[in-house]
């Protein structure tokens, strides 16, 4: 109810400190003006209720007080009320290489799962981008175009999985070329490219070279991503008979001089995910890094509600002093 509430001058609280001295000298300065009469007996005499209740002229005037402090504090309720522009925003193509050595599990439960939970993660957090996927192995294909629809993206996420369907390898050019064709037409103020791998090219007809190329031409930075702990590695080798994956422990191998050479040269810049916490602060650096600037506008709408309280205050006092020349006459 009183969330809106607020007072324009609280400095006029502090008029309320005089309140207890002014109680303090009411009762002392009554003690010293109270005559005192010695008698045999009180039998004749009769308090008058009049006079008990004189101090009600007192208890008026604090209560005056009171509310014209508030008066003078100003209260007001405030209605705000906000209105949003948004700039021109940023268009993000997410490549992703699903081959089968993403299922290593160097990474909790494996590489491709634990990009999945930080890769929704990013997208929560862009509301106001849009976003695509390109997913690719051997060849690349468009997962999912450029949409606003964040929900469209969070399911094409997870769905991503291995698949025999599509050509095996680890084709990087190819994954970088589609992600620059679906942008090179893009009107955003700001295009970039999110490219994840766990391994070296070795398939597709595009040299990784040339699509960096392509991607500086079209002023496209890309942010290149290494996937793989360290090392050796517990990876798929094989497909038992009954379908499931055979796993050795792999010596990892990423070819970071590529992946800084993408990245240095369209203006992007190089990770390594070596465990689950470092994919999950290399998004949210991504995310800083790249931030969409948004226009607020804040409309503040004021009610003053002083009068309230001024009219309650010089009725107390107009009551007080009726009553001051009236029924307490005598007694003043």
């Amino acid at each position: 109810m009183f969330e809106n509430f607020t007072f324009e001058n609280p400095n006029w609280f502090w008029l309320l400190l005089s309140i207890p001295l002014a109680v303090f000298w009411y009762f002392k300065k009554r003690q010293q003006q109270t005559a005192t009469l010695k008698i045999s007996s009180t039998q004749g005499f009769t308090k008058s209720t009049l006079a008990q209740l004189r101090p009600l002229l007192f208890i008026l005037k604090m209560l005056a007080l009171v509310f014209l402090t508030i008066a003078m504090a100003r209260p007001r309720t405030v209605d705000v009320t906000t209105k949003v522009k948004k700039t021109e925003g940023i268009d993000i193509i997410m490549a992703v290489d699903i081959s089968a050595s993403m299922l290593a599990r160097d990474l909790e439960p494996n590489r491709l799962e634990a990009l999945k939970k930080v890769a929704n993660n990013f997208v929560n957090g862009r509301p106001n981008d849009r976003i695509g996927l390109v997913i690719y192995a051997g060849e690349s294909y468009t997962k999912t175009p450029l949409t606003s629809d964040k929900s469209i993206i969070i399911n094409a996420l997870n769905d991503l999985d291995y698949t025999q369907n599509i050509e095996g390898g680890t084709a990087i050019g190819m994954g970088l070329a589609t992600s620059v064709n679906k942008l090179k037409d893009s009107k955003a103020e700001s295009k970039v490219i999110i490219l994840l791998t766990d391994g070296e090219n070795n398939a597709g007809f595009i040299d990784p070279i040339t699509a960096t190329q392509l991607a500086t031409e079209y002023d496209i930075k890309t942010y290149t991503i290494g996937v793989g702990s360290n090392g050796m590695a517990l990876s798929p080798v094989g497909i038992k008979p009954n379908g499931q994956f055979e796993y050795r422990n792999v010596e990892v191998k990423i070819d970071e001089a590529l992946m800084k050479t993408i990245a240095e040269s369209t203006g992007g810049k190089y990770f390594r995910a070596t465990d689950n916490e470092k994919f999950q602060a290399i998004y949210e650096e991504i995310d800083a890094l790249e931030k969409t600037e948004i226009e607020e506008f804040k409309f503040y709408n004021y009610d003053e509600k002083y009068r309230f309280f001024l009219i309650i205050a010089g009725a107390l006092l107009f009551l007080e002093f009726l009553l001051k020349h009236t029924l307490f006459r005598s007694f003043v």
